[in-house]
């Protein structure tokens, strides 16, 4: 699958673009998460090609082949949401389907509340709503303790030992060797931490007041897979409540936290009815 290099708000975001432009159906823009790049979704890419859909699946800042700037401010959830309007206005893409897991959720919630007439439909996978994690409980509290570990510069450190095993601490990782090479690149590993560093205080995530954004208009789609060592099933099934448009969620059996790369059998042709509904 090949990408390209495209100049957007300041950096350059290594994008895959594939499938025909010459079709009445609308892109599907398909967001990865830590510490992923496009490659997370090549089952889904060839599926939905194969079904003649035009696909967008950029690398994140900070991510895979695209620019990594040195200063945290720069992974701000802002510039993230600014890179995604600067990519789509180059590609004449003024509306798509949302597909996004992880980090790349997180964005995507915050990308259709404030940008609803950019999104016609959103799938929000593994991670839910921002606002819901509030309110999402204890074992999600223990569940997130990574975050304090992440913003701290013994991250680099730590993460990388015992032969990268932190990579299989949410679950299955069928993908664990690729993200080890992602991450060895010199600068990568502090690069992709970027987006925790900028977003997440780790008190004020469970101290703090609810994010407050814009409920979300479009149909919405929550897949959340219950061998996820991260995230609970809690905050999936309670962004239903940040929904105004129509809402639907679906738990996956016997997966870990990389859903669409571990079961793709599932997740896929779940993914096309959705969009195709």
């Amino acid at each position: 699958m090949a990408t390209a290099l495209h100049d957007v708000n300041g950096i350059r975001l290594n994008v895959l673009v594939d499938g025909p432009t010459d079709t009445d159906a609308l892109p599907v823009l398909l967001l990865h998460g830590w510490p992923d790049d496009h490659h997370l979704w090549r089952y889904q890419i060839d599926a939905l090609v194969a079904s003649g859909r035009r696909v967008i699946a950029p690398d994140l800042r900070g991510f895979g082949e695209s620019d990594k700037p040195a200063e945290v401010e720069a992974y701000g959830l802002i510039h993230h949401f600014t890179d995604l309007i600067a990519l789509l206005d180059q590609l004449g893409a003024p509306r798509v389907q949302l597909v996004a897991h992880d980090w790349g959720a997180g964005i995507a919630w915050g990308f259709a509340a404030l940008a609803p007439d950019r999104v016609e439909r959103l799938c929000a996978v593994s991670v839910g709503h921002p606002g819901v994690f509030g309110d999402a409980g204890w074992e999600q509290r223990r569940r997130s303790w990574y975050f304090w570990l992440f913003s701290h510069p013994m991250a680099e450190t730590v993460l990388p030992r015992d032969d990268w095993a932190a990579l299989h601490m949410w679950g299955s990782n069928p993908d664990a060797d690729r993200h080890r090479l992602l991450l060895e690149r010199p600068g990568a590993l502090t690069a992709s931490l970027g987006i925790y560093r900028a977003n997440v205080n780790p008190e004020a995530q469970f101290l703090g007041d609810r994010i407050a954004l814009p409920n979300v208009q479009c149909p919405t789609l929550g897949v959340w897979s219950e061998g996820d060592g991260a995230l609970t099933e809690t905050q999936m099934i309670g962004s239903g409540a940040f929904v105004d448009g129509p809402w639907r969620y679906e738990r996956i059996a016997g997966c870990g936290h990389f859903i669409p790369s571990e079961l793709p059998q599932k997740f896929t042709p779940l993914l096309l009815e959705f969009l195709a509904d």
